[in-house]
């Protein structure tokens, strides 16, 4: 047998958590999956975020440049990733056992293909390249047990921190500060996936811009900011591009004619969803076309069926009819 085969064979006899953490954006994309993809569903927890206090230490760390929300928001986001590991550890305690393996990654991420079984490595935390804002990418993480609660300790560790020295830190600077701190060395892994995203970006992008891919980019493209878009820069301008971009910075790989970009000065384009059943295939386009047309009442039940997935005591969350208020009209009700 390969080592790789042995490699994946290990991997399917190990606990594997994979929790999903972020505001659930173009959720209709991104979150809807067959039951026979999900059979288990360890813990939920949907919740309104309250303001958290800030800090001496945590003012010193952090920066609020380059954080649409400033020190809250980076405060707001941490709490949620550290909000994961609490999940795992009473997951844990309830069912007396250790995941083997952890991946952390986010709700508003489009894959186009599994993750390589070569993220998976004991005693070090794979990152993707790219997207690193002068620290290192998070936007997916992969680690044994020990690890992931370093990776995992993005608010606890703030005062440990400002105590050795490091301030005035983004996300990314901070999330390389943490890992160094405690001795946990991180290892660079492409991985199929991109984040979807509205927000709007200067075309075509500078040094220090942020290049947004067509969903359908050869990739893998590795957290970098993606649409679904008729893609308006290939070849030599995507590499001009490319070459252009500060490595350290909002770098995307571009060679090979694996980047593809959209011009994200402005909102999507009106045939978005054309070009996404496009790319994403006719299953995820059948989930796409069937969240559109979803009425209140097939929400609620759908909710329903989800928490009676979840494990016992695993359910935090408001009701399922709190919940479908918040995206469908009143009228269904």
């Amino acid at each position: 047998m390969s080592l790789a085969a042995l490699r994946k064979a290990e991997l399917n006899r190990s606990r594997i958590a994979i929790c999903l953490v972020g505001g659930a954006r173009r959720f209709e994309l991104t979150g809807p999956l067959p039951p026979p993809l999900v059979p288990r569903i360890a813990a939920v927890r949907i919740f309104h975020p309250d303001p958290i206090p800030e800090t001496e230490p945590q003012s010193r760390v952090l920066t609020s440049r380059d954080s649409p929300n400033g020190i809250q928001g980076l405060l707001q986001y941490f709490n949620l990733v550290e909000g994961c590991l609490r999940m795992i550890r009473s997951r844990e305690s309830r069912g007396n056992f250790t995941y083997d393996w952890v991946v952390r990654t986010r709700v508003d991420g489009y894959w186009s293909g599994p993750l390589p079984a070569s993220a998976f490595a004991r005693g070090a935390y794979s990152v993707p390249p790219g997207s690193s804002y002068g620290g290192l990418n998070d936007r997916l993480g992969v680690g044994d047990r020990n690890t992931t609660e370093t990776a995992l300790s993005r608010l606890s560790l703030l005062p440990r921190l400002d105590a050795v020295g490091y301030h005035q830190l983004n996300s990314e600077a901070a999330f390389r500060a943490q890992l160094k701190v405690d001795g946990v060395r991180s290892r660079l892994r492409e991985a199929p996936f991109c984040v979807l995203s509205d927000r709007r970006y200067g075309f075509p992008p500078g040094r220090y811009g942020v290049p947004v891919a067509a969903m359908g980019s050869a990739g893998p493209l590795s957290g970098a900011k993606c649409r679904p878009c008729r893609p308006v820069c290939v070849g030599p301008c995507a590499a001009d591009v490319g070459g252009s971009l500060e490595r350290g910075w909002s770098w995307t790989e571009w060679k090979g004619g694996r980047l593809q970009l959209c011009d994200a000065s402005g909102g999507w384009g009106r045939d978005w969803e054309e070009v996404f059943d496009g790319v994403a295939g006719k299953e995820a386009a059948e989930i796409r076309k069937r969240v559109k047309r979803m009425d209140f009442k097939t929400c609620v039940a759908n909710f329903e069926a989800m928490r009676r997935r979840t494990s016992v005591g695993g359910w935090d969350a408001p009701p399922p009819k709190e919940i479908c208020r918040l995206g469908i009209s009143t009228r269904d009700v």
